[in-house]
């Protein structure tokens, strides 16, 4: 294999079909030439690039899944898989930004909105001249969504909208955000609100060491007055946000596949050019046996994806498929950006390469979207028959 061609032992690219190959070269491509040199010193700022999101649209990488009818781009599901994978080789929070704008805002409105709501809103989302948020998670509530205080209440034609969410990606310059709360009776209403409107504040969430490229933020919501064409007409209950956070873990699980090859790559050129006792590092056994770690175990993850991308574009895909996923490739991904980051030695710390950057972007994506301990629990109830979560009443 020559050393400096990418990572593809099982010539998993061969699975891939034309369209999907030409997707993958057009963000390749751009993502490493417009992104990736900017990346070292917007994270050191703990900055989100906002001049390129409507670059990002008319590339079709914002939605790349919302039908061409609302103005996205269409792509199966293997292909937005691409996506996600290519964005995160060069950063988790720049793909995060994407993953939220079209797994967690378009695909909601796409599928449980009115077609007024889809006019509105997919157009200008898609070509990234309005951007959006997902407020679901609240201080007390991440891994129990559905203990949200988030409350709503009928005023005549309006809804009044009362709560706090947290870790909001794209909060603080979002245009409208996707809010879920709870009416008095229990159900569950997703609302899009205008963030201009009175009583919505979105307050900066800093001093973050990972995803330092993704702005995050809290929404505070005091008696926010929405009408109830703002309201996602076709979904009251949670099937409706746990529905969008399986189309954002699918994503997940492809982007932690971008990022460990990026570590595995940039680790395999350093130890092919840093001389040790005056032989390469590559030449040693313990660094072969990390390298091949690397290289199995993304080939392990590759395969994965694709056969569940498939199974996404068949429809026969099941959420706890998509845990499984998530919960293997965003570990392994940490793994072994660990793993490259101690073969860079006292160079890994520095931005100027990018394998410790991974790392601490990876711990949050191991967190977020359901843990690793949730993602391991919904495995076990569908292997058991028995759910862990709880005791049993």
């Amino acid at each position: 294999m020559d050393p400096h061609a990418e990572l593809d032992f099982f010539d998993v690219n061969e699975l891939f079909t034309e369209a999907e190959l030409m997707v993958r070269d057009e963000i390749r491509t751009w993502a490493r030439s417009e992104l990736l040199p900017r990346v070292p010193q917007l994270w050191e700022d703990g900055q989100f690039p906002r001049d390129v999101v409507p670059e990002m649209g008319r590339l079709g990488f914002l939605g790349p899944g919302t039908s061409e009818e609302y103005g996205g781009a269409g792509f199966g599901g293997v292909a937005c898989g691409i996506v996600a994978q290519e964005l995160e080789w060069v950063d988790s929070g720049i793909r995060s930004f994407a993953s939220v704008q079209g797994s967690l805002v378009m695909q909601p409105i796409e599928e449980w909105g009115s077609e007024d709501q889809k006019a509105e809103w997919l157009p200008r989302l898609a070509a990234g001249r309005a951007v959006g948020c997902f407020g679901l998670t609240e201080p007390d509530f991440g891994s129990n969504p559905a203990g949200m205080r988030t409350h709503c209440q009928r005023d005549g034609s309006d809804w009044l909208l009362s709560g706090q969410k947290m870790w909001i990606t794209n909060g603080s310059f979002a245009d409208v955000a996707l809010v879920w709360a709870k009416d008095e009776a229990g159900a569950v209403h997703g609302f899009l609100v205008d963030t201009t409107l009175d009583g919505f504040q979105a307050p900066v969430q800093g001093k973050k060491w990972s995803l330092r490229c993704s702005e995050t933020s809290e929404l505070l919501l005091d008696q926010v007055r929405v009408p109830d064409a703002a309201r996602l007409p076709l979904v009251q209950s949670m099937k409706g946000p746990l529905s969008c956070l399986t189309q954002a873990r699918y994503g997940i699980a492809w982007g932690a596949i971008g990022a460990a090859k990026a570590c595995y790559e940039e680790a395999l050129s350093y130890s092919l050019s840093r001389k040790i006792f005056e032989r390469p590092l590559a030449s040693f056994q313990l660094t072969q046996e990390k390298l091949a770690d690397m290289a199995a175990r993304i080939t392990q993850a590759q395969l994965l994806c694709w056969r569940l991308g498939r199974l996404k574009e068949q429809g026969t895909w099941t959420p706890e498929q998509v845990s499984l996923a998530k919960r293997q490739n965003v570990r392994m991904a940490l793994d072994i950006a660990r793993s490259a980051r101690t073969l860079l030695a006292a160079n890994g710390i520095t931005l100027e390469y990018h394998s410790g950057r991974h790392a601490c972007n990876l711990e949050t994506v191991l967190t977020y979207e359901g843990t690793e301990e949730i993602h391991t629990l919904i495995l076990g109830q569908a292997l058991t028959g028995i759910q862990a979560f709880q005791p049993e009443a």
